[in-house]
């Protein structure tokens, strides 16, 4: 549930899987080019990325500043300077606060057992079908959003138009700017009436919940609450979609030993969901933006004020100073040092806790009740989904 920013795109690795791409060394703070030619400083080791994730004096809000170079040519949510992931300061307190309150460690963890269950019921749908079955159609998409359409007390038409509005909101600038303007304004219209439809009757979704806690907090905008709507709803499926497609792909293409323990010790799920997390990334984007507002120190290198910074997390995880070893090695051991696939510091990806949890039970559940699930066509000729942020397969046949 992260927001990824699109302004990092690496080279094109488009055909390969995301467990196979490649990773620079890491090393000291050095300069780079960003995609429209502007200076950039790029930081890959994993104590440099944190530290720029967890200074105040790297922000998000300057990059949207009057002066500041347009972050993408294309309008999307990502970019949208009042989504929370763009705030600095006590602007993205009050907003975290708000979701804080919300959406904590203990409120998910009450919302295991009805989750569980979400997964129960589309796995005995996916059972109902004749195999080879698309597992994305059947099951990666489906789960996830179910449990958010559950979640924010969602209708079935809004859930129909969700994958819609997310191919949009996390455009990667290969739509037309007047379809993503279209689109955007539309979903914004959907998430004001859902808030004005919450005020009016408020229950125990957490849209209500949401605006509960904003009333609590005061002085957040409109607009920002909007945004915050429009970005749960959106990042709250597709985040878990993702990694549940791109995990499927790599356990049962490159790794099939480990699928019946997957199934039979649920902890090693947890453990294994944990290091996918780690190691696959979202999307060919695997920087996360910042501005320096003051001249800081980062590895020994003196990042001058006014520099935009990349804080490379996909490198920085595969750190050998921190990560010894080949990366997908021990797959059911604890990581050596802190995963940074959410982020870290004041802008830690606030969906966090939710995505852990419907990634480990959907991988352990699927596993336990179809122990002899593979690939049914070969993993070389997957078709991606392509044209937002994040990447996973379009379809991906399995049988059993």
């Amino acid at each position: 549930m992260s927001a990824a920013d699109n302004s990092t795109k690496t080279a094109d690795q488009t055909l390969l899987p995301l467990h196979r791409v490649s990773f620079g060394e890491s090393g000291p703070p050095q300069p780079t080019t960003l995609p429209d030619g502007s200076p950039a400083w790029l930081v890959t080791r994993h104590r440099d990325v944190q530290q720029v994730l967890s200074d105040a004096r790297f922000g998000r809000a300057q990059l949207y500043g009057p002066d500041a170079p347009p972050v993408s040519d294309v309008p999307n949510l990502v970019n949208n300077p009042d989504l929370v992931f763009n705030q600095d300061g006590p602007d993205h307190l009050r907003l975290r606060r708000t979701f804080r309150r919300a959406f904590t460690p203990r409120a998910v963890a009450r919302w295991r057992p009805w989750i569980a269950a979400m997964v129960e019921r589309c796995l005995d749908e996916l059972a109902r079908c004749e195999p080879p079955v698309d597992v994305v159609a059947a099951f990666t998409l489906p789960l996830p959003i179910a449990v958010i359409s559950e979640l924010m007390g969602l209708d079935a038409q809004a859930q129909g138009r969700l994958r819609h509005w997310t191919a949009y909101a996390f455009s990667d600038g290969s739509h037309d700017p007047d379809e993503v303007t279209a689109a955007l304004e539309e979903f914004a219209a959907f998430a004001a009436e859902l808030i004005a439809e919450r005020r009016r009757d408020p229950g125990d979704d957490l849209v209500s919940s949401l605006l509960r806690s904003a009333d609590t907090e005061g002085g957040i905008p409109e607009a920002q609450l909007v945004s915050l709507v429009c970005g749960l709803a959106v990042g709250g499926h597709d985040s878990t979609m993702t990694m549940l497609g791109n995990c499927l792909l790599y356990l049962l293409g490159e790794r099939p030993e480990t699928w019946p323990v997957l199934g039979s010790d649920e902890k090693a799920a947890e453990l294994a969901a944990e290091r996918l997390l780690h190691l696959i990334p979202l999307g060919d984007d695997r920087g996360s933006t910042r501005h320096a507002s003051e001249d800081v120190e980062v590895g020994g290198v003196i990042i001058p004020a006014g520099s935009v910074v990349v804080a490379d997390c996909g490198t920085a995880n595969r750190d050998p100073a921190v990560f010894p070893g080949r990366p997908f090695d021990e797959l059911f051991s604890p990581l050596a040092g802190a995963n940074l696939a959410f982020g870290a510091g004041p802008h830690y990806c606030m969906g966090a806790w939710l995505a852990r949890l419907e990634l480990q039970l959907a991988l352990h559940r699927l596993a336990a009740r179809f122990p002899e699930l593979r690939l049914a066509e070969p993993a070389q000729g997957v078709e991606w989904r392509l044209g937002a942020t994040s990447r996973s397969p379009l379809r991906l046949a399995v049988t059993w």
